[in-house]
């Protein structure tokens, strides 16, 4: 994008970038970006903030009216209001920490996934019905099934035509973390992103599930699984040092 910046500006059209990765920023040197200081995926704030999501695109506008340059990054001086924790909030299912063997997370995953069912549910009605569950095209069961034979080494054929078992296996991991997550918010409360991702990860059995998914696959034979696994199932900043 910041070389694409400068072949426009050289074409007498001017550009600014929203950047989340400053040393990325300052390598790659836009003709203009404005620094936020918020999550992956989130670039211009908290969702559901017009008011917060205007000011951000304003400080960024306002680059263009900047006399310094050809290289100008700033950084936006607020953070993300979401961004701390809500100590009212309460995770839709009480906080456990799971430990064993991958077959007796397996089990503990089937148990514990259909307790968010009502929490999801409510979160989904109060969005019109909008979710974004589905990536796989498997019903939630089938999905969390699926996951739980994976952990438990049965040999995995995909039940979705055209679909390998390993992208399938990415695509039930993604659809289980979008339950989790969209479950959490219907609890009352306004939890950050971060609260969910450290009860999913730290305490549940689905966030263990997958990250003993990711410790067994990081050496398979398979190239796909194997990228799959080491990409794909367990965001980097949640991987354990060690592992």
């Amino acid at each position: 994008m910041s070389a694409l910046g400068h072949y426009l500006e050289t074409e007498g059209v001017p550009t600014v970038a929203i950047s989340l990765v400053r040393p990325q920023t300052e390598r790659t040197r836009p003709p203009r970006a404005l620094w936020v200081p918020f999550e992956l995926g989130r670039p211009f704030g908290p969702p559901n903030d017009p008011a917060f999501q205007k000011r951000v695109v304003l400080a960024a506008l306002r680059l263009l009216e900047a006399p310094r340059g050809p290289v100008l990054i700033e950084d936006f001086v607020d953070d993300d209001p979401r961004a701390r924790p809500d100590p009212a909030w309460r995770p839709p299912v009480a906080a456990t920490v799971p430990a064993g063997a991958a077959a007796a997370l397996a089990s503990e995953l089937e148990v514990e996934a259909p307790l968010l069912a009502r929490a999801y549910d409510t979160a989904r009605a109060a969005r019109a019905g909008r979710t974004t569950v589905g990536l796989s095209g498997l019903r939630l069961d089938a999905a969390v099934r699926y996951i739980a034979d994976f952990l438990r080494g049965k040999p995995m054929t995909s039940p979705v035509a055209d679909v390998s078992a390993a992208l399938l296996l990415r695509w039930a991991a993604d659809d289980l973390k979008a339950y989790y997550t969209e479950a959490a918010a219907a609890e009352g409360g306004k939890p950050s992103s971060r609260q969910i991702g450290d009860w999913f990860w730290n305490q549940t059995a689905a966030g263990a599930a997958l990250q003993t998914l990711r410790a067994q696959h990081l050496a398979s034979p398979d190239d796909r699984l194997k990228l799959i696994a080491t990409m794909f199932l367990v965001p980097g900043a949640r991987v354990p040092p060690s592992a």
